[in-house]
């Protein structure tokens, strides 16, 4: 019988590691199975909007429920049209206030994080050096902030739109969802509530107007616009003349 007993204890020793590395094993399985359903529902999501219209962005939430804390109305404009309702002139606005390399990047302008970094770090007025593309991923499938996490689930949304939207549908989501004023969601509902017509009929002024206040389209207004408005307008009039022709097709090649 002395002889058994060393047995019984090096078993009960070795048990308690056998039950960490089984403990382990369910931890790293588990949290294998939630990155393939994040990666799996990522995807299908980037697919289904290729060709659906977004409905509904976070931001739209987290503006409604602003309001609601605030106790002030909740607001909410949004009507998709496709990309040829939409003025070339306001396509051209954007691309020359928030993106002018957009027809040339795959997705991240280098030079502009550079730039934005430098003069930031001169203590300058901050700046982002984020593209149309990022700010699409952000406003279509994230939170608004500025945390790391953040910022790398936008840069692997920017990838997958990049590779599975294209310019043109990019373009699109971006014209249809970003904030261009309070309450106020997309290109039409813009021209609709700024200048009392369609998107399609917006002319170099008025779709400069609407672009210069995307920085805060909540404190700046595209009509009736401050000294400081109309400067931005006047700038971006100007750059929109040497932009040419937009041609998606010949990005995508």
């Amino acid at each position: 019988m002395a002889t058994k007993k060393p047995v019984k204890k090096q078993a009960a020793k070795a048990k308690p590691k056998t039950q960490n590395r089984s403990f382990m094993g369910r931890v790293v399985r588990f949290f294998f199975k939630v990155f393939l359903w994040g990666f799996g529902l990522s995807v299908f999501f980037v697919v289904l909007f290729k060709f659906v219209p977004v409905p509904f962005t976070p931001l739209m939430a987290i503006r409604a429920i602003e309001n609601t804390a605030d106790n002030k109305e909740v607001y909410l404009n949004h009507d998709w049209v496709p990309l040829e309702e939409i003025s070339v002139n306001l396509q051209k606005a954007v691309i020359a206030s928030e993106d002018g390399n957009f027809l040339r990047h795959n997705g991240f302008d280098f030079k502009a994080l550079a730039n934005a970094y430098e003069s930031n770090q001169k203590g300058k007025k901050l700046k982002g050096g984020s593209t149309i593309s990022q700010q699409t991923a952000k406003n279509v499938f994230l939170w608004q902030g500025r945390s790391y996490l953040r910022k790398g689930l936008e840069a692997y949304f920017t990838v997958l739109i990049e590779l599975i939207w294209g310019k043109e549908r990019i373009m699109e989501v971006y014209l249809n969802s970003i904030e261009m004023g309070n309450g106020v969601y997309g290109a039409q509902a813009a021209s609709e509530y700024w200048y009392r017509k369609d998107a399609k009929d917006l002319t170099k002024y008025e779709a400069a107007g609407i672009a210069a206040i995307l920085p805060n389209p909540r404190k700046f207004k595209a009509a009736n616009s401050s000294a400081y408005t109309n400067g931005r307008k006047d700038k971006i009039v100007r750059i929109m003349r040497h932009i040419g022709t937009i041609d998606y097709d010949k990005t995508s090649e």
